[in-house]
């Protein structure tokens, strides 16, 4: 019979046999490195894209009709804002700004395309990030561990493009000057092959695209912070125009973020997790989870310590998601309840950093006063035999001196003194516990007043046998009493009772 040992032979004998023959092998070998790399970024099981993409094919926002329209509507209102700007410098002009209160709904609609124009550019501008990774990896596969950011690392990619030595490449103006140190380390000693001019040239144009999407966002954030003093004026006075455009750009408008709870609010904008394999952006702290645009705000940032910076967003996203109603339905166009608003919470957080009162020195009670009152009557008693210990358990916590217990269980748990005292209980294998004799509590006040009988002040000792009547041959029936006390000598009436110590049969024979 074959046994375990032999069985693992036997299959290890036919992997050996299912392996490629040294010809397919060296066949493998002699395939040039940089066409096994370049299968590999164009299609290959690492590469997050098919085959045979191009860029129009992966990003097509730049050449919608909306895209072009909303960016130079905003470079017109910038470019018209800058020259109003210059022209109030000189005194020639006033500002074509509209006064607070004022609300133009062409500026407003506008600014509402901003805000989701920017949030597409944001996902469109890592969407053409993962098509350069894809193509550059060829060249210099472990840039994407060393530049995280899409911009930076599209202005590496186009700094860099095919040349060999890291060190000829000016990169001080791209990247700080460690990351630069350690992209010409790696650089170095890197596996890459350039790559083909096509596919460089390809590369390079979704760099450049990358970079004109960027500038663009640019451009509609900075109308929006422009804006923003008009549109919602109570939420820039608390959140700052900055924190509260981008809040209103990943929200999608004005309208949209004041229906959206508080809770929501405060993770507006927060930065994503992404498992391994399925992106190479930065890890994120576990303390940044739960944070986003609000988070950044003044307030947070400079005016609260870090251990308090959690409880401070949950008030400042609170606040927000009401200034962003009462902006929505156009209350209060010269910002005061923001501005109070924001007094009101720089006025809670330096109250949380006060220190607590110190405990006060209580003085001790009076000897001989009253005794402080506890809580009785029938609901103490109810929660006492709920919660009290039973007999059972108060038996079962004992333990007799030089007597071992009962154990029960896997454990060993010990049963104490229950079911030792019963006799045959412990040996029958029952548990069982004697009830105790409870004394019948007798007010003190029936107690004296059975004692004196009365109240007479002494206490008497009545027989149980005693009666009130007497049989006398003399007069018959006679009523006496039966708690006078007998006389210590002389002779004994014979209207004593029948019953009493005294009385009794004497014999008739003479001493």
């Amino acid at each position: 019979m074959a046994t375990l040992a032999d069985s693992f032979l036997a299959d290890l004998d036919d992997l050996s046999d299912d392996e490629a023959p040294d010809d397919v092998a060296a066949a493998d070998a002699s395939v040039p490195q940089s066409a096994q790399d370049g299968e590999r970024g164009s299609g290959g099981a690492g590469s997050s894209r098919p085959s045979g993409d191009t860029l129009n094919a992966v990003s097509q926002l730049t050449g919608s009709e909306r895209y072009a329209r909303v960016v130079a509507q905003v470079r017109e209102a910038l470019a018209a804002d800058a020259k109003a700007a210059a022209s109030s410098g000189d005194g020639t002009a006033a500002s074509s700004q509209p006064h607070l209160g004022v609300v133009d709904e062409n500026a407003y609609r506008l600014i509402v395309e901003c805000n989701a124009l920017s949030a597409d550019i944001d996902d469109e501008i890592q969407t053409v990030h993962n098509f350069v990774r894809d193509q550059y990896r060829v060249k210099f596969p472990e840039l994407e561990s060393l530049v995280t950011h899409p911009i930076d690392y599209a202005r590496v990619v186009r700094a860099i493009g095919n040349e060999m030595d890291v060190t000829r490449v000016d990169l001080d103006a791209v990247l700080p000057s460690a990351a630069v140190m350690v992209v010409s380390v790696t650089a170095a000693t890197t596996a890459g092959v350039p790559l083909r001019e096509a596919t460089l040239k390809e590369t390079l144009a979704a760099c450049d695209r990358q970079m004109q999407m960027d500038e663009d966002r640019r451009q509609l954030v900075q109308l929006v912070q422009s804006r923003m003093d008009r549109t919602a004026p109570n939420l820039s006075a608390v959140l700052g125009s900055e924190v509260a455009a981008r809040l209103m750009g990943v929200a999608g408008g004005l309208t949209a973020l004041s229906k959206m709870p508080a809770n929501n609010v405060q993770v507006l904008g927060q930065k994503r997790k992404h498992a391994a394999g399925f992106s190479a952006a930065a890890a994120v702290k576990a303390g940044d989870m739960h944070v986003g645009h609000i988070f950044q705000c003044d307030i947070i940032q400079r005016k609260t310590p870090p251990a308090l910076r959690m409880r401070a967003a949950r008030l400042v996203a609170g606040k927000c998601a009401l200034m962003a109603r009462m902006d929505a339905f156009g209350q209060d166009p010269a910002a005061s309840a923001g501005k109070a608003m924001r007094a009101e919470i720089e006025a809670k957080i330096e109250k949380w950093q006060e220190m607590p009162p110190a405990r006060t020195a209580k003085p001790l009670p009076i000897p001989g006063g009253e005794a402080k009152k506890r809580r009785g009557g029938k609901r103490a008693r109810a929660m006492k035999e709920r919660y009290g210990q039973s007999d059972m358990q108060k038996a079962a916590n004992r333990l007799n001196f030089n007597q071992a217990e009962e154990e029960y269980g896997l454990d060993g748990e010990g049963l104490g003194t229950l079911g030792t005292s019963a006799g045959m209980a412990a040996a029958s294998g029952k548990l069982r516990i004697t009830a105790k004799q409870t004394k019948m509590k007798v007010p003190k006040r029936a107690q004296d007043k059975w004692a004196n009988k009365g109240g007479s002040g002494t206490a008497l000792s009545v027989n149980g046998m005693a009666s009130s009547l007497a049989f006398t041959p003399v007069q018959g029936i006679e009523l006496v009493n039966p708690n006078q006390k007998p006389r210590d000598a002389g002779p004994v009436s014979g209207t004593a009772s029948v019953f009493s110590e005294l009385r009794g049969f004497k014999s008739a024979r003479p001493s």
